[in-house]
């Protein structure tokens, strides 16, 4: 849960919100902001619903939670800290956003539809983390990785890609934490597609397994290598995907030092890509960029106007065709740190495509 500390800056940054807006309060019932503002609570029942179950508002005051009778009790007992009061309504005599009309002052903002309400880009106002966020994704990103890299230790060459996903959700369910994304790809997938969806498609020689895993509203994405008698190409390929990942930190860090922008980033990506001799790989998939309350808070692109901020998450994700390093790591101004990582899985390290930063990457594990 949130702490004093947490809570008063988040505060201060709905404060700021709130005067910019000329608004008098403002609402989050997607559950990453939910989960952002009452220190990892979970308003979700349906994962499918583009919205959970209670809003989280703030007014200048104190927070409070509107939701159905349903589910009162049990948010204010299992998902809220003491301090933030529930609101409830009967669940047949309106819809959630109905009950945000007729209890919040106006006028307001809120992430999801609401009649009247101007609509909120949470995604600012989660950036950058804060140390309790810091903390807690420490903790999501060791767990992820162990229970990821337990299983890739014990992969064949006959397992079916679905097999090895369906093992992945259970090891990081069992630890409470949600999979959203769990790829695999097997040696011939792995060359084709770059979201290689898990099929029934057996290993073969080497796989790809790239994982997003979610707790507490935060995200962590990362890729392992398991390598069984795969073509020589893949440690060169990996290599070079490690050196555009490393350049992609560096410029980050230095984007966020200078006022930088996303796409100033992603300039620098494509120019990584060039150097390690691969120039235009680049536009066969997504590069990644920052990480938090959402999988990806932005995904960079030329000219993206994003800004980027320390301390922050980011998950860059460059790929080399059938080759990928992927690790979601905190950037500060001083440093970088892995956050999904054990300590048990081999590293290589690798210099960026300008040879002024050298960083510990993940590398592929030989079987």
């Amino acid at each position: 849960m949130t702490t004093e500390a947490d809570r008063d800056t988040k505060l201060r940054r709905l404060d700021e919100y709130l005067r910019a807006n000329d608004c008098e309060a403002v609402w989050f019932a997607q559950p990453a902001s939910f989960a952002w503002l009452t220190g990892g609570g979970d308003n979700v029942v349906d994962r499918a619903a583009s919205q959970g179950v209670g809003a989280v508002g703030y007014d200048g005051g104190d927070l409070r939670v509107v939701t159905d009778d349903i589910e009162a009790a049990r948010l204010a007992e299992e998902e809220l800290p003491d301090d933030v009061g529930v609101e409830s309504y009967e669940w047949f005599s309106e819809s959630l956003a109905d009950a945000l009309v007729e209890r919040s002052p106006t006028p307001a903002a809120a992430d999801v539809p609401v009649a009247g309400f101007e609509t909120v880009d949470p995604t600012p106002l989660r950036q950058p983390l804060t140390d309790a966020d810091i903390d807690t994704y420490r903790a999501l990103g060791h767990e992820a990785a162990t229970a990821v890299e337990r299983v890739c230790r014990e992969l064949e060459p006959d397992d079916t890609e679905r097999e090895v996903a369906t093992a992945l959700r259970v090891a990081l369910g069992a630890r409470g934490i949600e999979s959203p994304v769990a790829l695999v790809g097997g040696a011939e997938r792995a060359t084709q597609y770059r979201h290689y969806t898990p099929t029934e498609a057996r290993l073969g020689d080497y796989a790809l397994v790239s994982v997003t895993a979610e707790r507490d509203g935060l995200h962590a994405s990362f890729t392992r290598t398991v390598a069984f008698d795969p073509p020589e190409w893949v440690t060169d390929r990996h290599t070079a995907a490690a050196r555009v990942e490393t350049s992609a930190l560096e410029a980050t860090q230095v984007a966020a030092t200078s006022d930088g922008r996303a796409g100033n980033v992603f300039a620098d990506v494509q120019d990584a890509y060039a150097e390690v001799g691969w120039d235009g790989e680049w536009c066969n998939h997504h590069q990644g960029g920052a990480a938090g309350f959402a999988g990806r808070e932005w995904i960079a692109a030329p000219d993206h106007e994003a800004r980027v901020y320390a301390p922050m998450a980011y998950a860059w994700n460059p790929t080399v065709q059938g080759a990928k390093s992927e690790d979601t790591v905190l950037v500060t101004e001083d440093g970088f740190e892995t956050l999904t990582e054990t300590g048990e899985w081999p590293t290589l390290e690798v210099d960026s495509a300008w040879g002024t930063t050298s960083l510990e990457r993940h590398d592929v594990l030989w079987e």
